[in-house]
């Protein structure tokens, strides 16, 4: 199952950027956001922290309307997990967010055990 996102959108993609390792994290949220260039880190916005992004091959044409490239992010919250591991989310997750074990380009990434219900300590629990 994947999250919000469409492989259709994510045609052009070239690349996955982590800025940090994904070895490390149960989910990421992710998002499409629009972009002014197809390669390098974007602009960052929201609460929380960038944790990877992707980068678009040459034939990726920009937004008619607002010459913007569509480019998927990846970040984190204050409240996520990673954070506060015993917060709103010590179970279950976002609607956004999937493993990032499961990204690659031009693939949306999976809802798996390890993103949904918790950490791996808590998965292995009855």
């Amino acid at each position: 199952m994947s999250s919000l996102l469409n492989e259709s959108d994510l045609a052009h993609e070239d690349a996955v950027v982590w800025l940090e390792s994904p070895d490390n994290l149960d989910y990421v949220r992710q998002a499409l956001d629009k972009t002014p260039r197809r390669r390098g880190k974007p602009r960052y916005a929201r609460d929380g922290r960038l944790v990877g992004y992707t980068e678009l091959d040459e034939t990726a044409e920009a937004d008619p309307d607002s010459g913007l490239q569509k480019r998927r992010v990846f970040f984190l919250l204050p409240h996520d997990r990673d954070t506060d591991p015993d917060g709103s989310y010590r179970v279950g997750a976002p609607g956004e967010a999937v493993d990032p074990r499961t990204i690659a380009p031009k693939k949306v990434g999976d809802k798996t055990p390890r993103s949904q219900r918790g950490t791996a300590a808590a998965i292995a629990l009855p």
